[in-house]
């Protein structure tokens, strides 16, 4: 048993997690008969098992042995998942995914689940201002739509009497992923106020990680396209490397400073008005509950003010490039102090210029939850933040570097000794359906996605392209209407210029002159002439291209 230790925990770690229940799953029926095998509408049996899209099968969990950082066994509903809560799920069939089967895999759509599409993820600040707008009204409508599929678990199961007295509650589509976050980076409850465990966490400080964090956003992906109705949408990314200072904070994307507390957003940002959710872990372990889903104040961000002896400045391209430099995905006791291990690296909590674990100071990952100094500097609450997913988008695509550039076999993920939660057979804390960590130590495109600075040079210019053919289609009546406005202005000067020749046709002083150089404004100095214009062409067809 271990005390509370809240400001250990704010230096640790800052990633994300993830927890949810079905809300056909969150019944007292279902708890006690511990099933979670919902109907699919489509034909009305569970798990759509009439059309061979899945069947309702006992769950088997692994056998292998954890690492020793968690010395307890039975006390924890996270230990195991989800036997605490159902030891029965759908299991899907083929391309169909979903707790209910109705969902396709990642990469696949259409009704049979047939159709494969590759998505491509953004810089968001290579996006067009049509295309920024659409990802901040997404993020808005999903903040404040109350989720139809999901709800988010209130208390223990021990607390809800082995099922008999459901405690669970109602909360938006960002919420239920804002929980799942906190929830999977809790602190164990040990029994009483205070009696917390620390050093556990089923998401971060070991080989899960990676493979977490990129099914917290595919599955956040997807349920966006669900709320929207936009089948392509992708979730942009930040790259971070070598930024002066957060430049997505501005009141067109992440939300500005305040000018009343630089503490929070500016007005002109409609993030201003968000109310977070469980961020205050260190009252819940004192009380010894879970968070109970309710609004805990607006969202704060101070970026660049940190602590700096914890991190001095965000991380640098060769920061990164060290770290993809590592050939092997973790070691040794596969925690923080794992050495010369690319997942500690890049999590943040070894070295990026030696590769030394337990580093003093927070780089990489946890270096940019730390600067963002605000909601995103506490681990269980970090997802609170919209900047979490761009953040978090662009780890998963120095992850998906890493994987290109060595290859490795499911096979070298960890099989056993990992901590608890990340060998490769573990089902990843708290999703519905079942996933195991080495399902997604495979690359993007098995999943059905790309990032636009990893596509060849063919593919970057037509992805390129898109924002400013989006910008034309925006202004092309504007342009149509200045061309036929130019082309009316042109024929009433011609108009003009006829009616006035055959006014003036028969006066001599009109004779005398030129038509031509009547209308010609008199010339002071000679043009480029002779040899030099192909030369002055030239150049300046280069500067162009310079610019």
């Amino acid at each position: 048993m271990r005390p509370l230790l809240f400001t250990a925990l704010l230096a640790s770690c800052f990633a994300p997690s993830a927890q949810q229940f079905p809300r056909a799953c969150a019944t007292r029926e279902a708890l006690l008969s511990k099933e979670c095998c919902p109907p699919w509408a489509g034909d009305g049996s569970a798990c759509g098992a009439s059309s061979g899209r899945g069947f309702c099968r006992d769950v088997e969990v692994t056998g292998q042995p954890d690492g020793p950082q968690y010395p307890f066994s039975g006390l924890d509903d996270r230990e195991k998942w989800p036997l605490v809560f159902y030891n029965r799920t759908c299991q899907c069939a083929g391309n169909f995914m979903g707790f209910n089967c109705a969902d396709c895999q990642f990469g696949y759509f259409g009704v049979n689940c047939n159709e494969r599409r590759e998505s491509v993820r953004k810089n968001i600040l290579h996006m067009s201002r049509a295309e920024k707008l659409r990802f901040i009204s997404y993020l808005n409508l999903a903040k404040t739509t109350n989720s139809t599929d999901y709800v988010v678990a209130t208390g223990t199961r021990q607390e809800m009497e082995n099922g008999s007295s459901p405690m669970f509650a109602d909360v938006s589509v960002f919420d239920v992923f804002v929980w799942m976050h906190y929830y999977v980076s809790r602190n164990a409850l040990l029994g009483g106020p205070g009696s917390v465990w620390t050093e556990v966490d089923f998401a971060h400080w070991a080989p899960a990680f990676l493979p977490w964090h990129r099914v917290y956003l595919l599955h956040w992906e997807r349920e966006i396209r669900k709320l929207s109705g936009d089948a392509s949408f992708s979730i942009p990314y930040w790259d971070w490397r070598d930024a002066p200072g957060c430049d997505v904070c501005t009141d067109e994307l992440m939300g500005a400073r305040s000018p009343g507390d630089p503490s929070l957003l500016s007005p002109g940002s409609v993030f201003s008005s968000w109310k977070i959710i469980c961020s205050r872990p260190g009252e819940y372990n004192e009380r010894g509950i879970l968070c109970d889903a309710g609004e805990e104040g607006p969202l704060r961000r101070n970026p660049g003010n940190q602590n700096r002896n914890l991190v001095e400045r965000l991380p640098t391209s060769a920061e990164v490039e060290f770290t993809l430099g590592l050939p092997d995905y973790d070691t040794g006791a596969m925690d923080r102090s794992a050495n010369m291990s690319f997942r500690n690296t890049v999590e943040g909590f070894g070295d990026p210029r030696t590769g030394l674990g337990n580093s003093p100071r927070m780089c990489m990952h946890a270096a940019l939850h730390v600067f963002m100094n605000g909601t995103m500097s506490s681990v269980q609450g970090s997802a609170n933040d919209p900047i979490f997913l761009l953040h978090h988008t662009f780890v998963d695509s120095i992850y998906e570097q890493w994987l290109r550039r060595y290859r490795p076999s499911p096979s070298q993920y960890p099989e056993s000794n990992a901590p608890i939660g990340h060998n490769s057979n573990y089902h990843m804390v708290p999703f519905l359906p079942l996933h195991r960590n080495r399902e997604f130590f495979v690359s993007s495109k098995d999943l059905g996605y790309e990032y636009s600075y990893m596509l060849d040079a063919n593919q970057r210019l037509a992805e390129s392209m898109g924002p400013v053919l989006e910008q034309l289609r925006e202004v092309w009546p504007w342009l149509l209407l200045a061309g036929l406005a130019g082309a009316i202005v042109s024929v009433l000067v011609a108009a003009a210029l006829l009616v006035s020749r055959r006014r003036y046709s028969g006066r001599s002083w009109f004779h005398g002159r030129s038509w031509k150089n009547l209308f010609t404004l008199p010339e002071r100095e000679p043009l480029i002439s002779g040899s030099d214009t192909q030369e002055a062409h030239h150049r300046s067809y280069q500067t162009t291209m310079r610019l």
